[in-house]
């Protein structure tokens, strides 16, 4: 018999895997249906069908895969006579239907942070209130050698290494993933009525990973920040500042695939992703039902905000079969004054689908390797 927490745990990710893919094409089926576009099939699944329904121009259809979907329009990937086609639209319209499941991904995430943030987040012990960390220092000793390169009490951290920081989430990744513990820190230092910017330069002593007897480890940052009380305006703004943070984590993320610092073997699929999601689960479970506490769920929420970003920024990237390749196109359209024909169009996007399934294969292939290595 299947244990029950285990068999949460495959829910789980199948439900969040699942609303997000229908999140995203829902944005393609709303705005095409705005744009007086033909929709044939709105689908939440691949492979068989298992039920289909609709009288009109468009059938609504679940099939057996929960780990995909799509919105199937007149004309999006051959010539059509019908005038409410994709192919027969401005290419204004187009694009907005193109971009809008990219624009869906991004709005579910922001909407998850408004529930992580505003609902999950409690005071810590001794405390009665919940508070976020800002960027700009409170307290810094002056024997710090921080305080020695010329940091200050009320100096907001702008950029680190020229890279912009706006949310602790930022500062800590940034601190924490450079190799060499020299870092040039951009500050906006007040002074009278108008700020400036000034850049400090620090080396290796201020910012090290402590390890403590059990194991576990921290940031030593030889400074603190001021507290943000918690509110709706801070809520939102830290979900704003939260989402931007994640999204330029994961773009960093592909430029260092790219550039060889990571490995092929470092990517993970939906089975990869799967056996996280059961592990995030598995701690808001006990948390809630052990510690009485909501940081488990929070986690387990941040998980799904990174997720369904991901999604987002991956369809968006310029490849053929996705958004972004289909977006390529639509703009050398809107320069050039003059479609791209459609036999050649279909013909990249047909072997860029074909070489994004061989790769999911691998990456999958990657995937059960790895949890049978646990």
């Amino acid at each position: 018999m299947i244990h029950l927490v285990t068999l949460l745990e495959i829910l789980a990710a199948i439900f969040m895997f699942g609303i997000i893919i229908f999140v995203h094409e829902f944005g393609h089926f709303i705005v095409a249906k705005w744009m007086k576009i033909k929709v044939n099939e709105f689908s939440l699944g691949m492979g068989p069908l298992l039920f289909q329904f609709g009288k009109k121009e468009t059938k609504y259809s679940l099939r057996a895969i929960p780990l995909g979907g799509y919105c199937a329009m007149e004309g999006e990937d051959e010539n059509s006579e019908d005038p409410n086609a994709f192919v027969n639209k401005a290419v204004w319209r187009r694009i907005l239907v193109v971009i809008a499941g990219v624009f869906m991904n991004f709005l579910l995430g922001f909407f998850v942070l408004l529930l992580a943030v505003g609902c999950c987040t409690q005071p810590l012990e001794g405390q009665d209130k919940v508070y976020f960390c800002s960027t700009k220092i409170s307290e810094i000793s002056e024997a710090s050698p921080a305080y020695a390169a010329g940091l200050s009490k009320d100096d907001t951290i702008v950029s680190i290494n020229g890279k912009r920081v706006v949310s602790d989430i930022d500062m800590i990744y940034l601190l924490q993933s450079d190799k060499d513990g020299v870092f040039d820190m951009d500050v906006k230092r007040q002074v009278g009525a108008d700020p400036f910017l000034k850049t400090i330069h620090l080396e290796k002593v201020p910012f090290t990973i402590q390890e403590t007897e059990d194991g576990s480890r921290y940031l030593e940052y030889n400074f603190k920040v001021y507290p943000i009380e918690k509110s709706f305006f801070t809520v939102c703004s830290r979900s704003l500042r939260l989402e931007y943070s994640y999204s330029v984590l994961i773009i960093r993320s592909f430029g260092s695939l790219i550039s060889g610092e990571y490995g092929i073997n470092d990517l993970s699929g939906p089975v990869g992703a799967t056996d996280v999601i059961k592990d995030a689960v598995d701690d808001a479970v006990d948390d809630v039902v052990n510690q009485h506490r909501l940081d488990g769920l929070y986690a387990l929420l941040m998980l799904f905000v990174l997720i369904t970003v991901n999604v987002g920024i991956f369809n968006i990237l310029p490849l053929p079969a996705l958004d972004g390749g289909r977006l390529l196109f639509l703009l050398i359209e809107l320069v050039i004054g003059k479609r791209v024909p459609q036999k050649y169009e279909a013909m990249v996007h047909t072997v860029g689908f074909l070489l994004l399934i061989l790769f999911s294969i691998f990456i999958t292939y990657n995937d059960i390797v790895k949890l049978f290595q646990k």
